[in-house]
């Protein structure tokens, strides 16, 4: 009896880019985001909904101590918000026309695909950091010293705040290496090919090995881009969202060879 086993497939090979892909990919993104406006509008407004919910679920609970590890939080998980987006892109770059039932029956595909998985991963990491967080605070103040957002600032600009800050940014700065390092080009390549998210996650993290400083830079801007985009009560998210999301895509494709010469 003759027995077929499908080979395995190859491992995406990664390419070596420099800071002008970092230009290229988001003016690709702000073209995108300009000749189809409106699915970056509603998707990124979802987010900043929720943003503006938790915002003032917050402060009404006078959970000040909160507001810091989730306004980190926010940049981690926000590729799988804009999934929508990779697949806007992706018609955009067949030129066809995105419509809605493309879009989202695209998005709603990726339950039985390996985006969970990659998900559940990177929702682990944010409980930890969630974690963390409350550990450090607790640490210098304990557990009731920050009761509401008036006496907040007077506590973080003191020498224990300060101090505060120093750690939480280096815990906080080396889960959000981890967290980008195998999200930034796992979730659009699953969402782009038939790879598994292990296969995935070796993939993006060997893409920001193989291009560490200009990868930097990149979660450098993302980073930058949406906190300033937050101050606004988030609504400058309503466009650094979807402009960043578009940019991913087109990142993700400079940094990977076709799968046809893999």
């Amino acid at each position: 009896m003759n027995q077929t086993t499908q080979a395995p497939a190859p491992m995406p090979k990664v390419r070596t880019i420099g800071l002008q892909d970092l230009r290229h990919a988001l003016a690709d993104g702000w073209r995108d985001f300009r000749q189809a406006p409106v699915f970056g509008l509603v998707i990124a407004g979802m987010f900043v909904l929720g943003g503006i919910i938790i915002y003032l679920q917050l402060t009404v609970w006078e959970s000040a101590w909160m507001i810091l590890p989730v306004a980190v939080g926010f940049p981690l998980i926000g590729p799988f918000v804009v999934v929508g987006l990779y697949e806007v892109s992706n018609q955009l770059e067949a030129g066809r026309r995105p419509d809605w039932n493309t879009v989202i029956t695209r998005i709603f595909r990726q339950k039985d695909r390996q985006i969970p998985s990659i998900a559940f991963i990177v929702t682990f990491f944010f409980g930890i950091w969630f974690y963390l967080a409350h550990l450090v605070f607790a640490l210098f103040f304990g557990l009731s010293a920050m009761t509401n957002i008036s006496s907040s600032y007077g506590l973080l600009y003191s020498q224990q705040g300060l101090a505060m800050l120093a750690v939480g940014t280096l815990v906080g700065g080396a889960l959000a290496l981890v967290l980008f390092s195998i999200s930034v080009v796992s979730i659009p390549l699953v969402v782009d090919r038939e790879v598994d998210f292990v296969t995935a996650m070796i993939t993006s993290v060997a893409s920001v090995v193989r291009n560490f400083a200009v990868m930097l830079v990149w979660a450098a801007l993302i980073g930058v881009m949406t906190v300033v985009a937050m101050l606004p009560m988030f609504l400058g998210l309503l466009v650094v969202l979807p402009v960043l999301g578009h940019a991913t895509w087109h990142l993700y494709r400079r940094l990977l060879e076709p799968a046809s010469s893999v």
